[in-house]
């Protein structure tokens, strides 16, 4: 089973079981455990893995216990505190983990409800755990793209390096996009009072403000409107194009027939895909296995090929597809080697748009 299977199965057991689940005890053994022990990876049933109920004193607090540590390398690397399903997280809930971070060498906190996960770091100020998290993973609406970002915390490719570095981004992005969508919904004085001023050349009174308010609204919800409809003439201008490879498919299926799909092979068109939908839509990515490689391609058509991954041989490789459609072959060591060519990757897509 691979990783994303395990994702889907926890979350299919929570929307089944989250209704007959209420206290944070029955959430620690329904859905936390199972996350720590099948996502992430690490033996909730070994202690030098994971240690639950963490005890660690600090100063006049004696005896306070954190819900789970977990342990790599001999070291504690991520702290995580519960509540119950269903129950709200905010910064509140979270003062255990801010007093004990800081005082253990873990670089990592979490702090769940057993279906929202909310990971924290100290990108603000050194050794100091930030007030808002990095990533937030909904079991119960999965973001594709967070899906490697999550992969990187499993005990299989745990690299606190790698995290903190990719740390930065996913936190602000995140927050950016609540941002826009805020402004979408109720557009703030100093957002409209942006595309105002661009637009409208007398003074801006109030009349004129509370005017623009509406027009600024009403704009951008057709911007979003345009670029959906755009999508979809892309998507019929390429249907006659596939209609032309069908033949192609079926002459192809007899071969394909004895092609197997590995979970790495899948594993490495999830990267590439997370990757690569920040400049595309991620509906438009497809995967498509030969014999002799797993390639990844744009509206699943053989013109708009992205790269192709060679994964079955003692040396791997990641073959990117340039402007001239010629296949440049990078040496790889493992599929997390893909994130070292992300700008190549998002250059080749940027061809197709």
């Amino acid at each position: 089973m691979d990783f994303l299977e395990r994702i889907i199965n926890l979350a299919n057991k929570i929307k089944q079981q989250k209704d007959v689940i209420d206290t944070e005890e029955a959430t620690k053994n329904a859905f936390v455990m199972p996350f720590i022990h099948n996502i992430l990876g690490y033996d909730v049933f070994d202690p030098t893995e994971v240690k639950p109920e963490f005890i660690c004193d600090i100063g006049t607090k004696k005896g306070e216990k954190i819900d789970y540590a977990i342990i790599k390398d001999n070291e504690i690397q991520v702290l995580i505190e519960c509540k119950k399903i269903g129950e709200s997280l905010n910064i509140n809930h979270a003062s255990q983990l801010f007093r004990y971070f800081h005082v253990t060498n873990a670089r990592i906190s979490i702090l769940t409800n057993g279906q929202v996960y909310q990971f924290f770091t100290d990108l603000d100020a050194p050794n100091k755990m930030d007030e808002k998290p990095f990533l937030e993973f909904d079991l119960l609406n999965i973001e594709e793209n967070l899906i490697p970002e999550l992969k990187k915390i499993t005990k299989s490719a745990f690299d606190i390096d790698s995290i903190i570095n990719a740390a930065g981004e996913l936190k602000y992005v995140s927050q950016i996009k609540k941002v826009m969508a805020a402004q979408l919904i109720t557009p703030e004085e100093d957002f409209v009072k942006f595309f105002a001023s661009r637009v409208y050349d007398g003074i801006l009174t109030q009349k004129v403000k509370e005017s623009f308010a509406i027009l600024t609204k009403k704009a951008t919800t057709q911007f979003l409107s345009d670029q959906v409809n755009e999508r979809l003439k892309s998507a019929i201008s390429n249907t006659a194009e596939k209609a032309d490879e069908t033949l192609e498919k079926s002459n192809e299926a007899h071969s394909d027939s004895e092609i197997v799909t590995t979970e790495e092979e899948r594993e490495g068109f999830y990267i590439v895909k997370g990757i690569i939908r920040t400049v595309i839509d991620p509906s438009r990515i497809s995967q498509r296995d030969t014999k002799s490689y797993f390639g990844i391609l744009i509206d699943d058509n053989n013109r708009k090929p992205v790269c192709r991954l060679h994964l079955n041989r003692s040396q791997k490789y990641l073959g990117i597809i340039d402007a001239d459609k010629n296949e440049i072959k990078h040496p790889i060591n493992s599929i997390d080697d893909i994130y070292q060519y992300s700008e190549q990757l998002k250059e080749t897509v940027s061809t197709y748009l």
